[in-house]
């Protein structure tokens, strides 16, 4: 009887090891689960890369020319469409997207939700940035593309890892919080958990227009595209301001101003052979100093 019940203690001990065990791993998988579907013709796939944080990356039918994998980061990134976001990307960027896949460049993007750009944001973002790297062998310096409030996100993205960035380009991105939202913003304090003053005495922290200059040290190239009509993000405010403030530093950046357009999904920003252009010539993976 004694040596049954030593029995039973032990069959609980392993057991109560295994669901430990199982514990562990579950999160894991939870966290690597991923679903495929199509998207501009090609595979998208979506997955988990840290708790809720939904990632997804869209695969070329064909690899590029020497396999090297390069790829866009798009921003910003809403996986489930709401009134207020919307879906992003969504169908305006076919046109880029589709000669990009044509051409053996991938396509990532992981949803931060309204960040902002904020602390929370870019951590979530050094976890995508480790994780498609590792898991579909992209390239380490990807080309940047931002639209609209994505300009924030990736620009303090960037400020904080421009070795790892081959180029930025922007579709009227945000680039000046004083702009927009406006430090006065209760969605701006809230993402930063600071008050207005705290932001105002952290925009080294905060804006990208005041974050530029390891960009301009490591040779970033920046193209804008802006319309001179844009209501929503002001031209002035936003590229002028950041083109301005980078050439002081030394910095290399073009603005295409698309005159007569505002903050709108049309051709003439999303059909530029311009923007594609200035894609397809960074693509290099290659350190900078000897990719040119």
């Amino acid at each position: 009887m004694h040596k049954s019940l030593m029995n039973l203690s032990a069959n609980a001990s392993l057991l109560g090891f295994a669901l430990q065990l199982a514990l562990l791993i579950l999160p894991q998988r939870i966290a690597l689960a991923q679903s495929t579907s199509t998207e501009y013709d090609a595979t998208r796939i979506d997955f988990s890369v840290s708790g809720a944080v939904g990632g997804f990356v869209i695969k070329p039918n064909r690899p590029d020319a020497e396999n090297l994998r390069p790829w866009v980061w798009y921003a910003p990134t809403f996986v489930k469409a709401t009134p207020r976001t919307g879906k992003y990307p969504n169908a305006s960027l076919a046109w880029l997207f589709t000669r990009l896949l044509d051409r053996g460049v991938w396509i990532g993007g992981v949803d931060v939700g309204e960040s902002y750009g904020n602390f929370r944001g870019r951590k979530e973002y050094n976890h995508f940035y480790k994780y498609v790297r590792k898991r579909f062998g992209l390239s380490r310096r990807p080309c940047l593309l931002a639209q609209s409030r994505g300009g924030l996100m990736l620009y303090n993205w960037a400020a904080e890892n421009s070795r790892d960035i081959a180029c930025v380009a922007g579709i009227y991105p945000v680039t000046n919080v004083d702009s927009w939202p406006g430090l006065g913003s209760e969605e701006l304090q809230q993402a930063y958990g600071m008050s207005a003053a705290q932001l105002q005495n952290n925009q080294r922290r905060v804006n990208p227009v005041d974050r530029l200059s390891a960009l301009a040290q490591n040779n970033v190239p920046i193209l804008h595209l802006h319309g001179d009509a844009d209501k929503v993000v002001s031209l002035q405010q936003n590229t002028i301001e950041l083109v301005s403030r980078y050439h002081g530093l030394g910095g290399k950046a073009e603005v295409e101003v698309i005159h007569g357009k505002g903050h709108e999904e049309v051709p003439e920003f999303f059909q530029s052979e311009r923007l594609l252009d200035f894609l397809l010539q960074f693509m290099n993976p290659a350190p900078r100093g000897s990719q040119r």
